[in-house]
């Protein structure tokens, strides 16, 4: 019998996929402007404290729901569109043990190579005790976000996106008032400071992964997993692994991409670093609409994959990424029409207004190929065909970063050059990964 993704109409299907990942990724966003606030009444040292674990932090969450995770999404999708039932139950151990290695693994960084890391980012006395008090709690119980968000890729790439997404939006909503008790007391308890909000991350990703637990093992995606007498095999880690492998290696040049161009614009002074902040949050807050629609598609296309059906996975892919690419460029373009009405809902110093807005009117533009980017990147995980995205991923890194050095150091372009240099980066990315794909598109192997 073949899956239902394969006959239904692939609009339709996107939606169902989309709506409650893209909800929930919307709430996270909010999570972390709540979360922010939180740490902001604890002190100027637990918000610098926070900025010091962050980037750590969001390279673990960009492998477990992105990466990895993707990698895992696509595995099953892959196998169910093929029929083969019998793996597809033995998946659900091998990305569960996957899972707790690579919590393990991020457990062993936060203790060994982590402290180093804030100092290095800048952490010293109080801000640096305060970074290593919220990254030893969370992070030693990293493998409660590991198993949510796998268990959330398990059900999404057997095409049920919405129990994840009801446990998952519930969990996160319920995370911030709990963060906010266990950080700041209640009544005449004072609360546990910077470990607060990372018990409540923890207990509600414990919470949202017994429940998502349950759901998969009653039988939700029509077969109920094999744990006992299962002998691991390296072919199954492998269906995960050879996608999620390489889509964190672009979640990682992403994240050094960020960097390196913060160091570039950190050299034109405090303006201009608070103008590129006002900037970029605008693709930050586009990414969750992205991220939504890609992780639809990549169940379309690995279903259509696993069943040898490339040209409905071809079709799906284009849909998905034209909607999105469609989308995120409308807004982009509205905003860069009125780049100052952007500047003012978070500041009146002129100087930040004149950096954001040579940031946006530079970069928002492209937009719609930033937003085709990264929906066909997800696609390509679905597809199982990771060249494309990894060379973008690369290439943007270098044209974004050397781009702005040399805007800077041989054409005397100022803060605006490095902003060139970005949109050039979007404009390179998301070309790099739809070119090959509309003059090859995706074809069974011989």
């Amino acid at each position: 019998m073949s899956h239902p993704l394969l006959t239904a109409p692939i609009g339709r299907s996107l939606w169902k996929l989309s709506a409650p990942t893209t909800a929930v990724m919307i709430v996270q966003t909010f999570v972390a402007i709540a979360e922010t606030f939180i740490f902001g009444r604890l002190g100027t040292d637990a918000l610098a404290g926070f900025a010091l674990v962050f980037p750590l932090m969001m390279m673990m969450t960009m492998m477990a729901a992105g990466g990895m995770g993707g990698g895992v999404a696509a595995a099953m999708a892959r196998t169910l569109g093929a029929g083969r039932t019998d793996d597809a139950r033995k998946l659900v151990l091998h990305a569960l043990v996957l899972g707790a290695a690579l919590a393990l693994l991020f457990t062993l960084l936060a203790w060994t190579v982590a402290p180093s890391l804030y100092r290095l980012l800048g952490g010293e006395g109080r801000s640096l005790a305060k970074a290593l008090t919220y990254s030893h709690v969370l992070f030693s119980g990293s493998i409660f976000i590991w198993a949510n968000f796998f268990l959330s890729a398990l059900l999404r790439g057997g095409g049920d996106a919405a129990t994840p997404g009801r446990y998952m939006l519930v969990s996160s909503i319920a995370q911030v008032p709990l963060s906010y008790v266990l950080a700041l007391g209640i009544g005449g308890w004072p609360g546990m400071g910077m470990a607060g909000p990372a018990i409540s991350s923890l207990l509600t990703s414990a919470v949202s992964a017994l429940l998502q637990a349950r759901a998969l093992w009653s039988g939700k995606l029509g077969f109920v997993p094999t744990v006992s007498g299962v002998t691991l095999q390296i072919r199954l880690f492998w269906e995960i692994l050879r996608v999620g492998l390489i889509a964190s290696f672009s979640a990682f040049t992403a994240n050094l991409t960020a960097m390196l161009v913060t160091g570039l614009v950190g050299r034109f002074g405090v303006a201009a670093l608070a103008g590129y902040g006002i900037g970029v949050r605008l693709e930050f807050m586009l990414v969750p609409l992205a991220f939504g629609i890609g992780s639809g598609l990549t169940t379309i296309v690995g279903v259509a994959a696993g069943a040898g059906d490339w040209r409905r996975a071809v079709r799906a892919a284009w849909i998905g990424s034209l909607v999105a690419g469609l989308g995120i460029g409308a807004f982009g373009w509205i905003v860069a029409l009125f780049p100052e009405g952007w500047a003012r809902l978070f500041t009146d110093d002129p100087d930040v207004i004149a950096a954001t807005v040579a940031y946006v009117t530079r970069v928002a533009p492209f937009y719609f190929l930033f937003g085709i980017g990264m929906t066909l990147s997800f696609a390509s995980q679905g597809a199982g065909r990771m060249k494309a995205p990894f060379a973008a991923g690369v290439t943007r890194l270098f044209v974004a970063s050397l781009g702005g050095w040399f805007a800077i150091e041989h054409l005397g372009w100022g803060l605006p050059g490095v902003f060139v240099a970005i949109a050039v980066g979007i404009v390179t990315f998301g070309s790099l990964i739809a070119g090959p794909l509309l003059v090859h598109p995706w074809r069974g192997r011989a």
